[in-house]
């Protein structure tokens, strides 16, 4: 029976099929042979290994008839030079056709997870936690924010209806912090908070007097950032964002911040190498 995370999936992997455009030659297609191969996936260079849902929904949209579910034991796991061999062989015919797909997916995956693994590692002994945003890749945003939690990181929002989030063109456009504040709580939703990005110390006190409990202080420099925590009220969460990478990142693991956000975890992630080869039967 397949797994329902890998059936939910195979909508998006058909899409994707698509740009291959393999219906344009049939008599490819159907002449491709069809014995049986190993696969192998080598990875070449170290990695947190993220993806590998994608990569079974990949054969199995094309019709492999296999148990992908070994797979589940190296998710997220932290790996040297290395190779996976698959219990189970695959016809060729499948195998090279959902190759290529099956390797960017993971091979996206997992570079965002280790690149997001690394950010981690460095704040973890502050207790301040690392997030991304939704600067991610169109078509492609369930996959690159699966990788950052993959790689010990947390999701901002999905989309822009899980948390409102008042930035500068809404302050601009719906009459200044405290008209866009009325305009986002009168949404009427119960459960939905609003974050609010926070450009000043000037601001960060207008956001408490309207009862702001989420605030995002952005391109705040270190000492800025030690002025605002000052400020800071119980309940309230801070989060900082804007000028931060892995090289700048210490001097803003600062007391009183609750959490980092990086666009750069998914649009900058250094790639990890690996590939994915047959053997004949």
């Amino acid at each position: 029976m397949m797994d329902m995370s890998i059936k939910s999936l195979l909508p998006q992997i058909q899409e994707w099929l698509g740009e291959d455009d393999l219906t344009r030659n049939y008599h490819y297609t159907r002449s491709l042979p069809k014995h049986s191969v190993k696969l192998v996936l080598k990875i070449k260079s170290p990695l947190v290994l993220a993806g590998t849902d994608y990569l079974a929904a990949v054969f199995t949209q094309l019709g492999a008839d296999c148990d992908f579910s070994f797979l589940s034991k190296y998710e997220g796991g932290r790996f040297e030079v290395s190779a996976i061999d698959f219990p189970e062989p695959l016809p060729f015919n499948i195998a090279v056709t959902g190759e290529r797909l099956a390797l960017n997916l993971i091979q996206h995956a997992s570079s965002i997870a280790t690149w997001t693994e690394k950010h981690v590692a460095l704040a973890a002994p502050s207790g301040i936690k690392i997030l991304d945003t939704r600067k991610t890749t169109p078509g492609l945003r369930s996959v690159e924010k699966y990788a950052v939690r993959l790689g010990g990181g947390y999701n901002h929002r999905l989309g822009q209806t899980d948390t409102w989030m008042i930035k500068d063109n809404h302050k601009s456009s719906l009459g200044g912090l405290s008209g866009a504040w009325k305009f986002f709580k009168d949404q009427g939703a119960f459960y939905t908070n609003v974050v609010v990005e926070i450009h000043t110390i000037d601001e960060l006190r207008e956001a408490i007097e309207l009862g702001c409990t989420h605030v995002m202080l952005d391109n705040f420099s270190p000492e800025n950032i030690r002025r605002a925590v000052e400020l800071k009220r119980a309940g309230m969460t801070f989060e900082v964002s804007g000028g931060i990478n892995l090289q700048t990142m210490s001097s803003f693991l600062i007391s009183g911040v609750d959490a980092l956000s990086l666009g750069s975890l998914t649009y900058a992630a250094p790639r990890v190498d690996l590939s994915l080869k047959f053997q004949t039967l």
